[in-house]
């Protein structure tokens, strides 16, 4: 199961990243290059435990759906999303926040399983990785 890790410094206190991060219309505000929108679930605001949300974008030149799940939530250190239904067969998407002396350290690490057997791996390898 391919891992993708990813971290970055914010210049802000803990628990504001923390919120923020599960904010609806932040995460359509990241991903207006892909079209994003909601289409079910919690349509704004932050998510919270037990909370899903369905968002539609255009990715590698196909309109895709994902509904997600928050199925773990320790404010302001950490929550899990995980996938409910769409394209993978499926994925979790953990996010870790710690106080740094310049604010927060934001960690994230996506794990995955692609469909398609041996040419999901190397839709892994050549597309998604990168993605």
């Amino acid at each position: 199961m391919p891992v993708v890790h990813h971290a970055i410094e914010i210049d802000a206190p803990v628990t504001r990243v923390f919120d923020l991060s599960r904010s609806v219309e932040l995460h359509l505000d990241s991903a207006a290059a892909t079209d994003e929108r909601v289409v079910g679930g919690k349509t704004s605001g932050l998510l919270g435990l037990g909370d899903t949300v369905t968002f539609e974008g255009k990715h590698f030149g196909l309109r895709l759906r994902l509904s997600s799940r928050i199925t773990e939530l320790r404010r302001p250190s950490f929550f899990r999303d995980s996938m409910v239904e769409g394209a993978f067969h499926g994925f979790d998407h953990d996010h870790f926040f710690e106080r740094s002396s310049g604010g927060t350290v934001m960690r994230d690490r996506f794990s995955y399983r692609s469909p398609l057997g041996v040419l999901g791996r190397i839709a892994d390898v050549v597309f998604l990785e990168r993605h």
